[in-house]
């Protein structure tokens, strides 16, 4: 099982692989501390470098995992030992995952999206995860800063007695409030994970699986909704593309991606809990 953290267009990022992410439901009962998982993308890289509430979540994570193919390559290109294996989209893992927590009797607590949705995604989860427990919260609440609205969500999210907490309301929205809101929360794991519930809820039609194994995903969300992802899809990448490049010439790592959390020390002790996906 790989240990290896890259850098890359002025963003740290872990190359784990799916066996570390499965492995989070079962370490939970002996790891120190709460757990804030995010992810990088070519999307998360453009608001990174424009939106000091994204630094200042990843400044916090200690673990961020690979979205996206286009990580992969450029990990590559600047001479990191990763593959196929280290990218993971939500799509992909989220069942696997959520079937860990059910036999290791977690439970989970879900926000985002529209007002019954996540209730309609926990339906099409419990059809592969019967023993699933969970809870849910629509995404549509005042997540400023010490807004009611937001203070009552935590409420009930600490209320539940959850282990984990699964926040889909879009980036950067979802790190904003994850940043300001971590610890209030009482949740061993936090994760944030986009628009994951919409898909398995019917919302938005999921791309074909093989398209993310050849890095087309992207494509495929682009034909689905191409109003509202046109720049992030066709425009955003030539900025992280610049990032990229200025890194290579400079070579040494950006202060911004020195700052992050991630902690190598706890995806070793990840290894040893990992089981065969």
């Amino acid at each position: 099982m790989s240990n290896v953290t890259i850098d890359v267009a002025g963003v740290r990022v872990q190359a784990l692989e799916r066996g570390h992410l499965l492995a989070l439901p079962a370490l939970l009962s002996d790891v120190r501390g709460q757990i804030v998982v995010g992810h990088h993308n070519l999307h998360s890289i453009y608001l990174f470098h424009r939106d000091p509430a994204m630094r200042a979540f990843y400044e916090t994570a200690r673990l961020v995992h690979i979205d996206g193919m286009p990580l992969v390559w450029m990990g590559k290109v600047a001479g990191y030992p990763v593959g196929r294996q280290h990218r993971h989209t939500s799509l992909d893992w989220i069942v696997p995952f959520l079937r860990q927590c059910a036999e290791h009797r977690r439970s989970v607590f879900f926000v985002g999206s529209k007002p019954g949705v996540a209730e309609r995604a926990v339906e099409a989860f419990r059809a592969d995860v019967p023993d699933l427990v969970a809870h849910t919260h629509h995404g549509y609440f005042d997540d400023s800063v010490d807004s009611a609205e937001s203070a009552e969500l935590i409420r009930l999210i600490n209320a539940s007695g959850a282990d984990v907490l699964l926040v889909g309301m879009g980036m950067p929205r979802q790190e904003r409030w994850v940043a300001q809101n971590a610890h209030r929360i009482n949740t061993k794991l936090i994760w944030t994970l986009g628009a994951f519930m919409d898909y398995f809820a019917g919302e938005i039609s999921t791309p074909p699986r093989w398209m993310g194994a050849l890095g087309l995903e992207w494509l495929g969300r682009l034909l689905a909704e191409p109003k509202r992802l046109g720049s992030r899809y066709l425009v955003e990448p030539w900025s992280v593309l610049a990032h990229f490049a200025a890194g290579m010439v400079r070579t040494e790592r950006s202060a911004a991606a020195a700052r992050s959390a991630t902690d190598e020390a706890l995806v070793a002790q990840l290894a040893q809990y990992t089981r065969t996906p």
